[in-house]
């Protein structure tokens, strides 16, 4: 009899790949935070909102790190990440041209339904890029609504702009914007106890009950909340999103050995049909329906 792990295994057979991608772009932004484009076209044809690639960070550094896609487009893939720790700043320190072993894409995506059109994307810190990844797809399919709730305690890894796009429910003195979301079409606000211009001084959880609240029951109805960034915000979110009843998806983060269920170094508990059990952030994730997670 073959078990659920082999199960899982065969569907990721032909669509998990190891690369010598190749570094094209390093952008540095204030708080130790770099969005790298690689070269890894494998990887950008098979990725899908929520998933994540292993990257080996050095040579001499035989563990790897799970990065979140913040984009996959042709033969690129980019993704955020702060330098902190021996691996991450040895990747920061790559030049163009270096080759990064990249394995991926890992991990199960999130899931839309046309009959919940106005997606509400929160992402907290570097949980920022797979909310980017999913606006992305989303923007290419009219019967869909995205809505971006962006927050951070240090700067943001992009320039902040005043939003053309109307955000009634936000209150006139929160206008600052994500600028690549605002170039598709899709409003961003953005959340930050630092106090940065235009942003809400306060949780996107906040930010986002405000938003929430001005929906009627009808529209409300016709929402879906997706998330990522620390767990801490996370279960914040969750909490929201049942107070509303309105279905909630997160993608975990979670320290990771192998990356690909062989360690089981990154189970959570969750509610299953059988009860209780341990599921791997890295392939039964890391997006998992918010309401079965025992936070």
């Amino acid at each position: 009899m073959i078990s659920a792990a082999q199960q899982h295994a065969q569907r990721n057979r032909g669509t998990l790949f190891v690369e010598a991608a190749e570094v094209l772009a390093i952008d540095r932004f204030p708080g130790e935070q770099a969005v790298m484009r690689l070269r890894a076209p494998k990887c950008a044809a098979n990725a899908k909102p929520g998933s994540f690639v292993h990257i080996c960070c050095d040579e001499a550094l035989p563990m790897r790190r799970p990065l979140s896609i913040m984009r996959a487009d042709g033969d690129v893939i980019e993704v955020l990440f702060k330098a902190l720790g021996d691996g991450l700043r040895l990747l920061a320190a790559r030049h163009i041209g270096d080759p990064v072993s990249v394995l991926g894409p890992i991990g199960k995506p999130f899931s839309t339904s046309t009959e919940r059109p106005n997606c509400l994307l929160i992402g907290g810190g570097v949980g920022i890029p797979p909310m980017v990844f999913l606006a992305d797809r989303l923007r290419h399919d009219s019967n869909f609504k995205p809505l971006a709730i962006l927050g951070s305690e240090i700067p943001f890894p992009f320039e902040l702009q005043p939003s053309q796009l109307a955000a009634a429910w936000a209150g006139d003195a929160t206008d600052s914007c994500m600028p690549l979301l605002e170039s598709w079409g899709i409003p961003s606000r953005l959340c930050s106890l630092a106090g940065f211009p235009g942003t809400h001084r306060g949780y996107v959880t906040d930010l986002a009950d405000l938003y929430l609240q001005s929906l009627d029951d009808a529209e409300r109805a016709r929402t879906m909340i997706y998330t990522c960034g620390p767990t801490v915000m996370l279960r914040a979110v969750a909490e929201l999103a049942a107070r509303y009843d309105i279905p909630c998806e997160v993608s975990l983060e979670e320290f990771m050995a192998c990356a690909v269920g062989g360690c089981a170094g990154c189970t959570v508990e969750v509610s299953t049909p059988d009860g209780p059990a341990m599921q791997r952030v890295c392939v039964d994730g890391p997006v998992f329906d918010a309401s079965v997670v025992h936070w």
